[in-house]
């Protein structure tokens, strides 16, 4: 009689077989599947490793290139006393600097050729009880920028109201203006929100306020900014382009057309102009009567410049957005934008 050791082994039935193989490739696509997401993690921690040490190098790049820069403009301020002109080929041409890894480009623009949003208010006298100087709305500014949206072709009804509304969103008072609107208009939207009662920080605040759809913002957006002040929009005639003549033509918009703007700024000199006087006496400007307080805002000489400067490290950059005020000297940063998609 046989033993069981001499038996044949029985074999398997092929269903426990089959078994067997499907849960070995079920572990096999199990830590295939666990090998893919360790290697895309990994991959994905490399990078942004890599993006921190990049934006991380890049900011300070950056903050070395704003001390140049404001350097730079002191320069450009010092070579003419008594005004800015366009000589130099500084404005908006792109300054590159060669760093470790990569370059910084900057490139200029006159910070003041632009309509202030915050000269839509200006500063009241002290009010027993009330902190500070309130802040109330200036019918001058509002005119000025009602004008300006008209003349990019903006209806008056529109243009009126969303003036109107965005001195009401900076002044400190609850009292809408003329088509304006105050706390209890913003308060009935869902989500519900309040006016700043403050300067504006950035012209994209703007957005918030009655009647701006993204289409009108879009519009005025090249030519609105917000400078830190109430000062109404300083124009220096001599850095104005003419391709910015709209904002010659907005000191007085139902009397001086964006083309005969354009024209005045078109023959100007690369020198500028030589006085103010000889400025106002051209035609069609000579008859235009605007009150002193509109024609000292067009000046000579720029206090405001707007730097965008942008470094690339091997692909990996980053932005920023820089307002100096050469009001005094040394330049100073009064605000900067940062940005970058270091991948």
């Amino acid at each position: 009689m046989a033993s069981r050791r001499d038996r044949p082994a029985t074999p398997a039935p092929e269903s426990e077989a089959g078994a067997a193989l499907l849960t070995v490739l079920l572990l096999v696509a199990i830590l295939a599947v666990i090998a893919a997401i360790a290697l895309d993690r990994l991959v994905l921690a490399s990078r942004m490793t890599r993006n921190i040490v990049s934006t991380d190098q890049g900011r300070a790049y950056l903050i070395a290139a704003e001390q140049i820069a404001g350097t730079r403009i002191e320069d450009l301020l010092a070579a003419r006393a008594d005004r800015t002109t366009l000589a130099g080929n500084w404005l908006g041409t792109p300054q590159v600097m060669a760093v470790p890894g990569g370059s910084v480009t900057a490139q200029v623009r006159d910070g003041g050729n632009c309509f202030n949003l915050n000269s839509l208010v200006m500063r009241s006298a002290p009010i027993p009880g009330i902190p500070g100087r309130p802040l109330i709305a200036r019918r001058l500014g509002v005119d000025q920028f009602s004008g300006l949206m008209r003349l990019l072709g903006i209806d008056r009804t529109t243009a009126d109201q969303v003036a109107w509304s965005a001195a009401d969103w900076i002044d400190t008072d609850a009292v809408p203006g003329p088509g304006g609107a105050e706390d209890d208009f913003y308060l009935g939207f869902k989500p519900a929100y309040r006016t700043a009662n403050d300067l504006m920080a950035d012209p994209s605040e703007l957005r918030m306020v009655n009647a701006v759809t993204p289409e009108l913002y879009q519009r005025v957006r090249p030519w609105i900014c917000a400078l830190p002040g109430t000062v109404l929009s300083p124009i220096n005639i001599n850095t104005l382009l003419p391709e910015q003549a709209v904002l010659l033509a907005m000191l007085s918009p139902d009397k001086l057309s964006i083309d005969s703007a354009r024209q005045l700024l078109a023959r100007r000199s690369l020198d500028g102009y030589g006085s103010l006087v000889a400025f106002w006496a051209q035609a069609p400007l000579a008859g235009l009567a605007l009150p002193e307080l509109v024609t000292q805002q067009v000046q000579q000489k720029s206090r405001w410049f707007e730097v965008a400067f942008s470094v690339d490290l091997g692909g990996d950059t980053v932005e920023d957005t820089v307002l100096y005020d050469a009001g005094a000297s040394p330049a100073r940063v009064v605000r900067r934008q940062w940005s970058g998609n270091g991948d």
